[in-house]
């Protein structure tokens, strides 16, 4: 099997992601049960921490990876979903795994999948794989995100000894819904008898869900950890954090966004809960300065400027939004560049993405088959009073998008992962 040959071969299984109708039919983990029990379930070999929610868990994995990293620890991450390959997903110490090893691991999980009474699907492979290569590598942690809920997703198989959920809103409701509660509840099924939660929702309902889950111990956000000042830098924020065991004063971030200090207050008391102690301010400063996140409010270029950000949701929109005003207000006007998936309200979207201030909004296809069309978005943002246009592709939008941008003027890329993944390598070209 060659790089190739392993693409084909997730390509002949069902996937989750571009197939919402197989979804309801994916609650089960008897499959990916017995496929990382016939690799002698390689997730039961090192530590695990195991994060949901709906939004900020991506964020959060890589700086708290920084965090294990920096202490010394040698930590596998998966997260999803990926922005341009499919290696991004499976990492080591921050860097992604290599084609080489990638179709090695492919390969490994294709010759059990012919033992098997049932083909696994795309997310099941990917997430054995991951399990499979964190354990041949001998990582000392894993770090391992959530695709959908949690309860029934494929990652469940793990048992974490630190659980961490970031917020919880309305999104998937189709699948893990209807309510927030019934999303929190599907949520708390990470959690494990023995275990620590580190909860980041607050609403005192929703809390109460995972607090009822059999945590052996809960640390809440605003009681036991929180990020206290959050104030604009450079670059990013600077932030002052407190966890059950410590407090940390003026800690560069270089992330944009309120919302990442709240992200790394989550991570910061992972890593506590992880270690049983808290960890050095050097050890966090070194960790902090190192933190990229690709996709999430990811400067790539300047005169125009253009932001990449993958919100898609509501709640990620808003929180781009307020991010955007506040760390680029100065910007002479903006062109905004949307992609949405289907199940999206799209007046709702640009509602929340503040695009009624944008001076032409350029709608374009997802590249997925779950994509709505660009005229529903056109429409939506016609039915604002903002000036829109439609493009057949990410690439031709951005190219449009930039050719009536001044070097002043702000470019926004948004509404899906697919679509900033797109866009970023279109630029890459």
């Amino acid at each position: 099997m060659d790089l190739d040959g392993a693409l084909a071969y997730l390509d002949e299984h069902v996937n989750l992601e571009t197939d919402v109708s197989a979804r309801a039919a994916s609650k089960r983990l008897d499959r990916v049960a017995r496929l990382v029990e016939l690799m002698g379930d390689p997730q039961r070999t090192y530590p695990v921490v195991h994060l949901t929610g709906t939004n900020g868990k991506g964020s959060t994995a890589r700086i708290l990876t920084s965090l294990l990293v920096a202490k010394g620890l040698s930590v596998g991450t998966y997260t999803s979903p990926h922005l341009e390959r499919f290696n991004e997903r499976i990492a080591w110490n921050a860097e992604a795994i290599s084609d080489a090893a990638f179709v090695e691991i492919i390969d490994a999980v294709a010759s059990i999948e012919r033992v098997m009474e049932e083909p696994p699907t795309v997310f099941e492979i990917l997430t054995a794989a991951a399990f499979r290569w964190f354990a041949d590598v001998a990582v000392d942690a894993g770090v391992i995100e959530v695709g959908l809920g949690g309860k029934w997703d494929a990652t469940n198989v793990a048992d974490g000894q630190v659980a961490v959920v970031t917020n919880v809103s309305l999104d998937h409701a189709e699948t893990i819904g209807p309510t927030l509660a019934d999303i929190a509840t599907e949520k708390a099924g990470i959690v494990k008898p023995g275990s620590t939660l580190v909860l980041g929702e607050t609403d005192p309902v929703l809390a109460e869900i995972f607090r009822s889950a059999g945590a052996a111990e809960v640390w809440e956000r605003d009681r036991d950890f929180g990020c206290t000042v959050n104030q604009l830098a450079h670059g990013g924020r600077l932030v002052d954090l407190r966890t059950p065991g410590a407090s940390y004063d003026d800690v560069y971030l270089p992330l944009h966004g309120a919302h990442q200090g709240d992200n790394a207050a989550i991570a910061l008391a992972a890593a506590e809960a992880f270690f049983g102690a808290p960890l050095d301010a050097e050890v966090i400063e070194d960790a902090f300065a190192g933190v990229r996140v690709p996709g999430r409010l990811e400067v790539v270029s300047r005169q125009p400027l253009v932001v990449l950000d993958g919100a898609h949701n509501p709640a990620g929109a808003a929180a781009a939004a307020e991010a955007i005003a506040e760390a680029f207000g100065d910007v002479a006007g903006r062109v905004v560049v949307v992609g949405l998936l289907q199940g999206k309200d799209p007046v709702e979207m640009l509602q929340a993405l503040q695009a009624d201030g944008a001076r032409v909004l350029v709608a374009c296809p997802a590249p997925s088959p779950r994509t709505l069309p660009p005229d529903d978005v056109a429409a939506a943002a016609r039915s604002m009073g903002i000036e829109s246009e439609t493009a057949n592709s990410v690439p031709e939008a951005l190219a449009r998008a930039l050719a009536i941008a001044s070097p002043d003027d702000l470019v926004l890329v948004t509404g899906s992962l697919y679509v900033v993944g797109a866009a970023r390598a279109a630029l890459a070209h």
